[in-house]
């Protein structure tokens, strides 16, 4: 043990470096949020001389009359709509993947599983396309009804694996109790398969809200901005970036993504083991 521990004590060091490195761009992005703007890129230090909370107070004024209240609302809107959509359909589609005998099951998960194989551009004119007909560009449905019709290959394959560890005399004793396939999805799968619920339901907000370019593509509305969209009109391409605000919208936008995951990393990696272990 003796002879180990100077090894421990350099693999710690390397450690606390590395980490020390990659956190250094998020710890000055703080600094300078409440760092005059005209000194954030002549003060190198983490902390700021005079901290001032003018960034965060200009910042939150937001774009055209709307503040960054109204683009976080939009945010979390899109998230939990995706949210809802991604459980409730992939759950339902890896219910019967897993658990259900129907023809072409095989081949239909193949198909399904390929589909992770396929880059999102190459289907983007297509739905945009799509989507224009139906007259829904610059409205929020393209980013979230595809949630609600399972194109989310990943979780799918996630659930599927967790469900087939689920004993299939569960099933047996479900149907005894006159229980048919809608009910043992709802009241036996579903709660039993809750860390890939939780797993999925981590893993569509970090996304989603992280989602810039689909944003982008559907959403030129400024009272539809969600906050990806808002924060990218603090760039102003003639120069006058306000580079305080945009670090102080930014640091803000973090917090949500921060508390998602400190509070959930648990059901995040036991969602995830647990399938690759037992699958």
């Amino acid at each position: 043990m003796q002879t180990n521990r100077p090894m421990r004590i350099v693999r710690h060091i390397i450690i606390i470096i590395v980490a020390v490195v990659m956190l250094y761009p998020l710890l000055w992005m703080l600094g300078s949020s409440f760092n005059q703007n005209s000194q954030i890129f002549k003060d190198t230090s983490l902390i700021p001389n005079a901290p001032t909370l003018i960034n965060y107070v200009q910042g939150w004024a937001g774009l055209s009359n709307v503040t960054f209240g109204r683009f976080f609302l939009n945010s979390f809107f899109i998230v939990a709509m995706c949210i809802i959509g991604n459980v409730l359909s992939c759950s339902m589609a890896a219910y019967a993947f897993a658990r259900l005998n129907f023809a072409f099951r095989g081949t239909l998960f193949g198909m399904m599983f390929l589909t992770l194989m396929l880059p999102f551009h190459v289907t983007l004119i297509p739905q945009y396309i799509l989507f224009d007909h139906l007259g829904w560009i610059n409205t929020y449905w393209p980013l979230i009804l595809p949630k609600f019709l399972g194109v989310e290959g990943f979780f799918i394959f996630l659930m599927v694996q967790f469900m087939r560890n689920i004993p299939r005399e569960l099933d047996e004793a479900a149907r005894v109790d006159g229980c048919g396939p809608i009910k043992m999805y709802w009241y036996l799968m579903l709660p039993l398969a809750l860390p890939a619920l939780i797993t999925t339901t981590i893993f569509t907000f970090i996304w989603t809200w992280n989602d810039y370019f689909s944003q982008l593509i559907y959403i030129s509305n400024s009272n539809l901005y969600t906050v990806a969209l808002a924060l990218r009109q603090f760039v102003d391409a003639t120069g006058q970036t306000s580079w305080g605000g945009l670090f102080a919208m930014s640091t803000l936008s973090l917090v949500p993504l921060f508390l998602v995951f400190i509070f959930f990393q648990k059901y995040l990696v036991e969602g995830i083991t647990v399938g690759g272990v037992k699958g």
